[in-house]
Parts: C-alpha cells; structure tokens; sequence
C-alpha cells in the first residue's frame, strides 16, 4: 500500500517538498512513480515510530546541526556532488557532506559531532571537526570546510537504521549509533543550525521550506 506525498507529509510534520527531498536521498525504499509520486505506507509507519535525538548525552551544551538537501552534482576541484545520497560512496559522501557552510566554525566543533539530517531525520553522522578552513571570504558571507571531518555513520536504509560506514574510532561508533536514524529538530535560514542539549526533542521540524 502506498500514500500520497502529501499524506506522508501530514505524517511526519513535514511540506510536500520536504518529503520529495527525503525520497530523492534514496533512503527509504519501495519509492515509486506511477504518474505522482508515492510513499510506501509501510515505510512511513516504520519512520513516525523513529525516537527523538537524546542529545543530553553529548556532553555539550550545544550542537551543530548541518540540514541537507538531496544529491546534486557540482563541478567544483574537490568534490563532484553536495548533499546527501545512499548511493554515493563514503568518500563522495564525505567530501559532500563536510563544507563548504555558512557557520560559526569554532562553534560547529565545540560540538565535538555534527549530525546530518534529512527532514528532520539524522542520515549521517560527521566527527573531527577540530580543524576548519576558509574559503576567503570576509565578514559573516564566509563559508568554511573541516578538512580533518571523518564519516563516522551514514544510512541506506531509514527505515532500518544500520551504519553502513566501519568507523575504527570506538567514539565514533558509540555517536553513530546514539543518533542514526533518530528525529532531530532544527531551524535555521541556512544549512547549518544549532541546538541546545539540555531535552529532547519531540517534534520534528520542518525543513526546506
């Protein structure tokens, strides 16, 4: 059986755009085209069950929260895609996922993680935030890249969240497997935005719009 995007969207709290975009990552499987498209139901039962982010466990007061959109191909000298994709491989996803962002730098690995979401939802999980770059930019339009940024998690399948990365780093699997697949919340005009530890979150919010 399968929904309407619209009615996916009413599901999980989320825009029609925004649902479109989750489809586009390749993350939930059994997406189909028949004339619009649509969103196995299954699917999004297993996704409005997903846990809220306990992010009190981070250790931090605050974290950085970098919102993707799906895949999309650029010509630029180190990378060839921005965004997230289940099938993208890790060093595309990597070098994909870890700049270059309008950001607090210094802000963003006080953290010490940046979780990767995707309508709300965390699809990626980036650690070795300790070292950033600037494009040259002045002023607050400069955009930053942690060039040190390792790929501790990401999924394929959301709707059964399993690491496909092996991280070596035994913290790094401890914050894959503490945020993969879980509801975060976030707001913010850009790509990255930053969120107290101090709850949870219960509601997941709205992204792309």
């Amino acid at each position: 059986m399968f929904v309407t995007t619209g009615q996916a969207g009413t599901a999980l709290g989320c825009s029609i755009p925004t649902v479109k975009k989750l489809m586009a990552t390749g993350v939930v499987p059994g997406v189909r085209e028949q004339g619009r498209q649509v969103f196995p139901l299954a699917a999004l039962q297993q996704l409005q069950a997903r846990p809220a982010a306990d992010l009190t466990v981070l250790g931090a007061p605050e974290v950085a929260v970098l919102r993707s959109d799906a895949p999309a191909r650029v010509e630029e000298p180190d990378r060839d895609w921005i965004g997230f994709g289940a099938a993208l491989d890790q060093a595309q996803l990597l070098a994909a996922l870890s700049g270059w962002w309008r950001c607090d730098p210094a802000r963003v690995a006080a953290g010490g993680v940046l979780p990767v979401t995707v309508a709300s939802f965390v699809v990626a999980v980036l650690t070795g935030l300790t070292e950033w770059e600037a494009d040259g930019t002045a002023g607050t339009a400069g955009r930053f890249r942690f060039p040190k940024a390792r790929l501790a998690g990401y999924l394929t399948d959301l709707t059964a969240p399993a690491n496909a990365a092996d991280p070596a780093d035994p913290e790094d699997v401890r914050l894959a497997g503490l945020l993969l697949g879980t509801r975060l919340a976030s707001v913010s005009g850009g790509p990255i935005a930053y969120v107290t530890t101090t709850a949870t979150t219960d509601q997941p919010a709205t992204e792309g719009e």
